[in-house]
C-alpha cells in the first residue's frame, strides 16, 4: 500500500498525469480533424509537458536547495532530465516548419516561470495566469498539430482552439478555488476578484460557450458534439463541487483527469458512430 502510495504521489507530481492530460487533448484534435497518427508529434506533447511542467515547478527550489533535495524532489529531477533527452530525440524527427510554434509557445512557457519584467513572470503578472496556461495548451493540442495543414485557415480550427482555450480556464478555476487564501493578492485570480460563488457563474457561462461554439460548426460532426456536451457538464459539475477546502487530489488528479476522460470517450464513440 505504501509502495502504490508513493508510485501514485510520483505520477501526481512528477506531472505524469498533466501530460497525459495534455496529449489526450491532442488525440481529440487528431480525431476531429482526422489527422495521421504521428509519433513525434505525440512524443513531443507528452515529453515536452513533463520537462516544462516540472521546470516551473521545481526549478526554484532546486535553485534554492540543490544539496539538499529531498529523495522524491530528486527522482523527478532525473526523470525531467530523462524526459527533455527524449524530447530532444523527437525534436530531430520533427519537421522544421513545426519549430516555429513550439519555439514560440516554449518561450510563454519559459517566461511563465522566469522573471523578465520588473522582476515578475507571466505567473506573476497580475491577473494573466490562467489566460496564459490556457493559451498554451490550447496552441499546443490544437494550432501545433495543424500548423502545416490548409485546415489552418479554416473557421472550424480556430472555434476548436476557442474551445480548448475555455475548457482550460474552466479546469484551472477548481485549483485558483482551493489556492484562494494562499495566493498573493498581486495575483488576481478569479476567484480573488470574483469570489468563489461567481466564479463558477462563470465558468458556467463559459461552458455554454464551448457548446454554443460547436452548435456553429460546420459539419457538425455527431460523435464529437456529444463528446463536447459531455465533457462540458462534467467540468461544470466539477467546478461547483470545488471548494477552498478540498481533498488533496481533487484538482490535480480528478479535475485533470478530464482530458482523458474526453479522449476514452472519444475512443468509444468513435466505435459507435
Amino acid at each position: 500500500m505504501r509502495l502504490l502510495r508513493l508510485l501514485f504521489n510520483f505520477y501526481i507530481n512528477a506531472s505524469i498525469h498533466v501530460a497525459l492530460a495534455v496529449t489526450s487533448l491532442l488525440y481529440v484534435t487528431f480525431q476531429e480533424f482526422d489527422i495521421s497518427f504521428s509519433s513525434s508529434l505525440f512524443g513531443i506533447v507528452f515529453f515536452g509537458t513533463i520537462s516544462g511542467y516540472n521546470f516551473i515547478k521545481y526549478a526554484r527550489i532546486a535553485g534554492l536547495h540543490h544539496r539538499s533535495l529531498a529523495t522524491s524532489l530528486k527522482g523527478i529531477q532525473v526523470f525531467s532530465f530523462l524526459c527533455a533527452g527524449i524530447l530532444l530525440y523527437f525534436l530531430f524527427k520533427l519537421q522544421p516548419t513545426l519549430w516555429v510554434p513550439l519555439f514560440i509557445l516554449g518561450l510563454f512557457t519559459a517566461l511563465y516561470a522566469i522573471p523578465f519584467l520588473a522582476g515578475k513572470s507571466l505567473r506573476t503578472l497580475h491577473g494573466i495566469k490562467i489566460f496564459v496556461v490556457a493559451l498554451v495548451w490550447a496552441g499546443v493540442t490544437v494550432l501545433f498539430p495543424l500548423w502545416n495543414s490548409v485546415l489552418f485557415q479554416e473557421a472550424n480550427l480556430w472555434l476548436s482552439f476557442s474551445q480548448v482555450f475555455l475548457l482550460v480556464i474552466v479546469w484551472t478555476l477548481p485549483f485558483e478555488i482551493r489556492d484562494i487564501d494562499y495566493d498573493a493578492q498581486s495575483l488576481g485570480t478569479l476567484p480573488q476578484k470574483l469570489g468563489v460563488k461567481k466564479t463558477k457563474i462563470l465558468g458556467t457561462v463559459l461552458m455554454l460557450g464551448v457548446l454554443v461554439m460547436e452548435g456553429i460548426k460546420e459539419p457538425i460532426l455527431e460523435m464529437h458534439f456529444w463528446s463536447v456536451l459531455f465533457v462540458a457538464v462534467l467540468s461544470v459539475l466539477l467546478l461547483w463541487i470545488s471548494q477552498k477546502k478540498q481533498p488533496k487530489y481533487f484538482a490535480s488528479f480528478w479535475v485533470e483527469s478530464i482530458p482523458i476522460v474526453w479522449m476514452l470517450l472519444t475512443v468509444v464513440l468513435k466505435g459507435l458512430f
